[in-house]
């Protein structure tokens, strides 16, 4: 009796920890300061440090389906155009 009680309890702790666990995030892990062409790009996303990941980052999604972190936007011009660019696309349809 007492092994199913300990079973029952060791059960009971790996499903707790598996519920709890905290999921994985696709993180950059450092930034490219290399301009992208901004036809082959088709999507993007803000990586904010401290929020599952250790860097600030902007992820562009080209046309490949490849993920390319660059730097933030903040300070970077160039940045800040290619998302204004990707959002002007988006609205249009």
């Amino acid at each position: 009796m007492a092994s199913k009680v300990s079973a029952l309890l060791f059960l009971g702790i790996i499903c707790f920890q598996v519920a709890t666990a905290q999921i994985v995030m696709d993180c950059c892990l450092s930034v490219s300061e290399k301009r992208l062409i901004p036809k082959n790009i088709v999507s993007y996303k803000l990586q904010v440090a401290g929020s599952g990941c250790d860097i600030s980052a902007t992820v562009f999604m080209n046309k490949k389906g490849m993920k390319l972190c660059v730097v933030p936007p903040e300070g970077n011009q160039w940045v800040k155009n290619l998302i204004k660019t990707v959002d002007r696309r988006h609205s249009q349809h």
